[in-house]
């Protein structure tokens, strides 16, 4: 598994867009689709790109004078290390604390019947 670093939410939130659209992602796009949920600076967003290069989740690509984005860790990467983490980090690394403390979450029977499909399918 890959070595991934922990993302602020600032920075996190610029890859799930990115990780949602088709890249290469302009910073026009980027910022764009970040208006509909909160509103930053032109500058705050393209220091967090920057951030994203410098730390290997990014890959940037100059076209005349835009910059392109393209992801070099995936969503799925990344949410394998962050759950690992959390399991680890709050279940001791026990999945049988994990599973209780699900199933004390009010996790519904679909739920716990898709999470056994994709035990016995293999496709966790």
């Amino acid at each position: 598994m890959k070595t991934v670093k922990r993302l602020p939410e600032g920075e996190l939130e610029i890859m799930q867009i990115i990780w949602r659209s088709e890249p290469p992602v302009s910073r026009a796009a980027i910022e764009k689709e970040m208006e509909k949920s909160r509103h930053l600076a032109s500058t705050t967003i393209l220091t967090f790109l920057t951030r994203l290069c410098d730390k290997g989740f990014l890959a940037i690509e100059k076209q005349g004078r835009t910059n392109y984005y393209t992801p070099q860790v995936t969503e799925r990467e990344y949410l394998a290390v962050e759950s690992r983490k959390i399991l680890d980090k709050l279940y001791g690394g026990s999945i049988s604390n994990f599973a209780a403390a699900l199933c004390d979450s009010g996790i519904s029977k679909e739920e716990l019947e898709q999470l056994r499909d994709m035990l016995e399918k293999g496709g966790l």
